[in-house]
């Protein structure tokens, strides 16, 4: 984002990059498939037909330690009639009543949808079977005031497999490191409008990335409930912790709410009418991308929606299970996020699972807290792809000005080359090729462009040798213009800064009515 900050840098306090809201899943992993629960179950010597009732004694019990915590220290535990109640509030509301800044706040407890198993008749092999299925059980919220995180919870599952949550906020988390150096700040809500060292700030929300998860999860839900030893006495098996959702939030705080609220509908509106489906592929770095277009062999679906609600506007892009996001927060805060909650289309370099002897490869990114690092890099290029796009939005020059440059001939390299005629169709589509969202991940070739500007394949060798040279003299004119610029030691070319604002310019000019010029 360093183009949107060279821009409207003189505006803004500071910037600061790190998680907002992460949940993590933990799991026996023994407990969560069928196979391993069928080999449970034997070497427990439970039958099939016992199972309801002995997964009932089960249950039982951690039911009971969840509310014995609670008991043991005081704090209450309540049903939740009402499944749309503000958790989170309630327990800030409830630690603020009764003056409680470490320790256990209170449980809640509510019936909620989870998987798990049941027995049930298999007709064709005319036996009993353990089957995985959605289902509905008791869950427990332990609300606790860490002194490490700030506010946590621990979501415990009551029936088989026992799955475990455990929810925090990186903002929150920062404000403890913050207290503990005595750095200044001003909070509102989950966001810093203020800091008085940012790029201290930054390094507290870096640390965040060498926790010993492992550990400090463990101990949350130690905290919780201590029974779920009894699941498998003797050697409990670990949890496998996985982020199962985390917000990769960059904030871009502004002097004051006044120039956030002048320049935020424009980046809306640039957001909401520009940004395509291919931009919202390149922004969260799909590789589904081909000579045929910016959506290659991509079967799903990528949805944009904008949202104006009480607490400012909100614009959300979708691709699959993943998205990136921008809303306003707190009057001067811009934030932008990625939440990526889809990992299989992604990679990171390290050594195979279970051989750690090997050479480092690239392998699939996992879930587990092992590749958090990896997850955290991809998010924070898609943030930073994101506000890059946004650079262009608001530029003082006219279009006549930005236009003037490249509607004359320019002398690059002791020659002369001509002036582009952005509105003319040769040249109009020359700069919409060089501006699709695919080609600003690793940039363009000489090819990708021939496969945009001819709508036939070569018929022979000559005709691709003539087609190539055609190219590289438009390559030469777009360089000796600055619109693009070539990437070292490759054979590949990107826009550049001032190609992008030209460019963005010229192409809206392109595409709108006389309607809306008049307007």
């Amino acid at each position: 984002m360093k183009t949107f900050i060279e821009r409207f840098g003189g505006a803004m306090r500071g910037v600061l990059h790190g998680f907002d809201r992460i949940r993590f899943r933990g799991t026996r992993r023994f407990l969560a498939n069928v196979a391993g629960m069928m080999n449970f179950l034997w070497h427990r010597q439970v039958l099939l037909k016992d199972f309801r009732a002995y997964a009932g004694e089960m249950t039982a019990v951690v039911r009971q330690a969840a509310e014995a915590t609670a008991l043991r220290q005081g704090r209450p535990v309540e049903y939740l009639h009402n499944s749309v109640m503000d958790k989170e509030a309630w327990a800030r509301k409830l630690a603020q009543r009764d003056g409680i800044e470490q320790g256990l706040i209170g449980v809640l407890k509510a019936v909620e949808c989870c998987r798990s198993y049941e027995v049930g008749p298999n007709r064709a092999a005319k036996k009993l079977e353990l089957r995985s299925k959605p289902s509905k059980c008791l869950h427990y919220y332990h609300y606790f005031m860490d002194p490490q995180v700030g506010l946590t919870y621990v979501r415990l599952q009551t029936w088989f497999p026992f799955t475990v949550h455990v929810g925090m906020n990186g903002r929150e988390w920062l404000a403890r490191q913050m207290d503990r150096i005595g750095l200044g700040y001003r909070r509102r809500d989950n966001c810093f409008p203020w800091i008085d060292d940012w790029s201290r700030a930054q390094q507290l929300l870096d640390e965040q990335l060498q926790t010993d998860w492992p550990g400090l999860l463990n101990r949350l839900l130690g905290q919780a409930n201590d029974a779920l030893d009894i699941i498998d006495p003797g050697q409990p098996t670990p949890y496998y912790w996985s982020m199962d959702e985390g917000e990769w939030a960059s904030d871009l705080a502004f002097g004051s709410a006044k120039t956030l609220a002048e320049l935020a509908p424009r980046l809306f509106r640039h957001a909401w009418l520009n940004f395509g489906s291919g931009d919202v592929m390149r922004f969260l770095g799909s590789k589904t991308v081909t000579a045929q277009g910016p959506h290659g062999n991509f079967e799903g679906e990528v949805v944009s929606d904008l949202k104006r609600r009480v607490e400012g506007t909100r614009i959300k892009h979708r691709l699959g299970g993943n998205w990136i996001k921008m809303y306003d927060k707190q009057g001067s805060v811009l934030r932008v996020e990625t939440v990526i909650n889809q990992t299989r289309d992604m990679k990171v370099f390290r050594t195979k699972e279970g051989d750690d002897e090997a050479d480092p490869s690239w392998q699939k990114l996992r879930k587990g807290v092992a590749d958090i690092h990896r997850r955290a890099q991809i998010s924070q290029a898609a943030n930073e792809r994101y506000v890059e796009a946004l650079a262009s939005v608001d530029d003082s020059r006219s279009l006549a000005e930005l236009a003037q440059a490249v509607c004359q001939p320019v002398v690059w390299h002791g020659k002369r080359h001509r002036a582009l005629n952005p509105l003319a169709t040769e040249d109009g589509r020359l700069v919409e090729a060089v501006n699709r969202g695919e080609f600003a991940i690793n940039g363009f070739r000489n090819a990708n462009l021939r496969d945009l500007l001819y709508a036939k394949p070569a018929s022979d060798e000559a005709e691709q040798r003539r087609r190539s040279a055609a190219i590289s003299r438009k390559l030469r004119l777009l360089r000796a213009h600055g619109l693009i610029q070539k990437i070292p030691k490759t054979n590949r070319y990107q826009l550049s800064p001032h190609g992008r604002d030209v460019i963005n310019a010229l192409l809206a000019a392109r595409q709108a009515s006389t309607a809306k010029f008049a307007a």
